[in-house]
């Protein structure tokens, strides 16, 4: 998100907007749908530089994070990745978005990769699917 240019938020195949780019890491390219907060977001911290938001180092990010964690008594410890992690998991894989849409938006070079790294919530996953079919 430190990264994130005004120029990388774009209208997407649906006339909303997105998030195109690639991945730090590997060069991957990905495309993100902004679901409606996220625009909201960026509308109330508009920058006038040509990055989205004013983003500290990561190392100050992840200090203020430890300070948020403490205050609000949170157990699990607060880092600038468990934010990506979260969109991968509660928010798409959990409400039913497929994994090779994930593995698009996370700009993993294959599913395999995706899979692994969200093994856990895929047993959740299975575990409310299937609990579904035995309501029915």
């Amino acid at each position: 998100i430190k990264h994130l240019r005004k120029e990388d938020i774009r209208q997407g195949v649906d006339g909303e907007l997105w998030i195109f780019g690639k991945r730090i890491k590997t060069g991957t390219p990905f495309r993100v749908p902004l679901l409606p907060k996220a625009t909201e977001l960026i509308k109330r911290y508009e920058n006038p530089t040509e990055f989205v938001f004013k983003i500290p180092p990561n190392q100050a990010m992840n200090g203020y994070l430890k300070e948020i964690q403490v205050v609000c008594g949170v157990s699990k410890n607060l880092q600038t990745h468990l934010a990506r992690k979260t969109f991968c998991t509660t928010v798409t894989l959990l409400n039913g978005i497929p994994m090779e849409t994930i593995t698009k938006m996370a700009g993993h070079s294959s599913m395999k990769i995706t899979e692994s790294a969200y093994a856990k919530v895929l047993d959740e996953k299975i575990s409310n699917d299937m609990e579904r079919l035995r309501g029915m």
